[in-house]
């Protein structure tokens, strides 16, 4: 037959056609600028269509490729491998239903061929029909035909969502694969869809066996544990690679992730540590080691980490942004404004970074460039937050009835605004209309009971002036069951610890004010935390440990708030504190 000796001569196949090709002249060999019928010949043997179909496909010509294979097929119907061939072609170029027709061709004239059998079967997989691709990979009693049968065999099942027949799959392979390795890490993979996490577990600590320091597996073993949220597991496995394997990069950058997916900071930051150290190049870890270190407050660190990166990598703006953050948050505030403003208007950023300057130039005084600063924020990212915050430096230039027209404007069109009017109340007391401002605020929570911020307005207004201190603990209490992360209201509460102590210090019942204070503390502390570092918080907790009588730590505390950068209108007191302290330690 004829489609046996084209199968057969192949490996001969050039060698036969040279001289045909010689005779024929070399301008008769179809070149890729000439017309398509040029290299049609109806009565050339159909080696010749094969070899102008190999040499398009050489060219990554595949529809001429594949048209030259169609006039082959046609002159010769019978060859398995034609069909085979023209099959495989029309599957790269994912023409599947034509490639189907020649596959089942191939399969019917040669039915032992293991390569068409494969072909076929992979294609009945790719038209998700997992039976009829199955059928063709066992045999009579349902096993697998050979190993490589068994390896699509068990993918399909696994496809198809039937991990017990892959199982049974994946078993076979390890009593028939000459690889064992290859049937253990099968084993482990369905033993994860079965969700038998232990069994898959001991699948891939029995493949270590048989491939000692296999990264590949320890790396499958610990997607195993982290896919059950065992991270603790998942971080021994890291360690157990780091033993032999100390500086591997994957296995390092694993770790930080498992570490910081468990809230080690301190852990993952020594990781990266180790990563920056041995791979200096590798600037993405570093710039995630200065995000851990912006977290942990250690800024000078995680502000070298962003100026390397930035250095690298110009136009990184998220970058300058956070290196801006944390210049500010390390009182840097002129290089912070430097890096504020080379943020595009176009960045993702800007807005709040032109806000972050607002924040600089209103802790300086410099209250119109804060405005004009937050009026560029608004022009691309309008916001209320941001308009009552314009409002209120509208009010701090010395334009109180400007900001207070504003205001009104803002709540004529909504009434019941609770916001507007906790923000009228604001800036009457930036004034010190502060009968006023109380005034508002209960109208806020008239509006809204459930205003934190009006809540805690009124409590630390009290707190301060040493009355209701009662009412004002019930109110600020109220406001941190509302938001309990927020460091500010915390930090209230400290404050009405204080004040209950103080009368008790004055009149001698020291024991009495003692719990009192260090309630304070404890709360002033957490509010530190949370906030991150806040220059009024650390007089607070310096004034606690002064009537604590613990002046080291009150001097401390000081000089923490000088370092933070105080707001002046809010303590104007700090430096003559601080001042009179040192002398009296001196």
């Amino acid at each position: 037959m004829r489609s046996t000796r084209i199968r057969n001569s192949q490996a001969t196949l050039a060698g036969l056609l040279v001289p045909v090709l010689l005779a024929l002249g070399c301008a008769s060999f179809p070149r890729a600028s000439e017309d398509l019928g040029a290299e049609v010949r109806p009565d050339a043997p159909p080696e010749y269509d094969v070899l102008v179909a190999q040499q398009h496909a050489s060219e990554g010509r595949v529809p001429e490729a594949i048209a030259a294979y169609r006039r082959a097929v046609a002159k010769d119907d019978d060859s398995a491998w034609l069909h085979r061939v023209i099959a495989e072609a029309l599957a790269r170029a994912s023409e599947l239903d034509e490639a189907l027709v020649h596959a089942k061709r191939a399969y019917q004239l040669e039915p032992e061929d293991a390569i068409g059998r494969s072909l076929l079967a992979q294609l009945y997989r790719v038209r998700s029909e997992p039976e009829l691709a199955a059928a063709l990979l066992v045999d009579e009693s349902g096993a697998p035909l050979d190993v490589d049968a068994a390896t699509m065999l068990y993918q399909i099942h696994l496809e198809s969502d039937r991990p017990e027949a892959a199982l049974g799959v994946a078993e076979w392979l390890l009593a028939n694969d000459p690889d064992p390795l290859h049937a253990r890490i099968a084993l482990a993979n369905v033993y994860e869809k079965l969700d038998r996490p232990v069994d898959a577990e001991n699948a891939l600590r029995q493949a270590l066996e048989v491939a000692p320091g296999d990264l590949r597996i320890y790396g499958a073993l610990a997607r195993s544990m982290r896919q059950r949220d065992d991270r603790e597991g998942e971080i021994a496995v890291y360690r157990e690679v780091l033993e032999s394997n100390p500086d591997h990069h994957g296995t390092l950058v694993a770790l930080a992730d498992a570490q910081m997916a468990e809230d080690d900071l301190d852990g993952a930051i020594a990781t990266l540590m180790q990563v920056e150290e041995r791979y200096p190049d590798d600037a993405r870890s570093s710039v995630r080691l200065g995000f851990l270190l912006y977290e942990a407050r250690r800024m000078e660190e995680a502000a070298a980490r962003f100026e390397a990166a930035l250095e690298a990598f110009p136009a990184e703006y998220e970058i300058a942004f956070f290196l801006g953050v944390a210049r500010r948050r390390d009182n840097r505030d002129d290089e912070a404004l430097a890096v504020f403003a080379t943020i595009p208007l176009s960045h993702k950023h800007y807005a709040e970074a032109r806000t972050q300057m607002a924040a600089i130039h209103e802790k300086r005084g410099d209250f119109a460039e804060a405005r004009e600063e937050v009026q560029r924020a608004i022009a691309v990212e309008p916001s209320r937050p941001l308009e009552l915050y314009s409002a209120q430096l509208l009010s701090k230039t010395g334009d109180f009835e400007g900001a207070i027209d504003f205001l009104e404007q803002l709540l004529e069109g909504q009434p019941d605004d609770d916001e507007v009017v906790y923000n009228l109340g604001v800036v009457y007391g930036e004034v010190d209309q502060t009968d006023q401002a109380i005034s508002y605020m209960r109208r806020a929570l008239e509006l809204n009971p459930d205003n934190a911020s009006a809540l805690n307005y009124i409590g630390y207004t009290w707190a301060e002036r040493g009355e209701n201190l009662d009412e004002a603990e019930e109110m600020i209490m109220r406001a941190i069951e509302l938001r309990p992360e927020d460091g500010y209201i915390v930090d209230s509460l400290g404050w009405v610890y204080y004040m209950r102590a103080r009368p008790l210090v004055e009149s001698g019942r020291r024991e009495q004010a003692k719990r009192y204070l260090e309630r304070a503390i404890a709360e002033l502390e957490r509010a530190d935390e949370l906030t991150g570092g806040d220059p009024v918080i650390s007089e607070h907790l310096g004034d606690t440990y002064l009537l604590l009588d613990d002046r080291r730590r009150a001097l401390d505390q000081f000089l923490e708030a000088v370092k933070l950068g105080p707001r002046m209108e809010e303590q104007p007191d700090l430096q003559e504190k601080l001042e009179a302290l040192q002398r009296e330690l001196e």
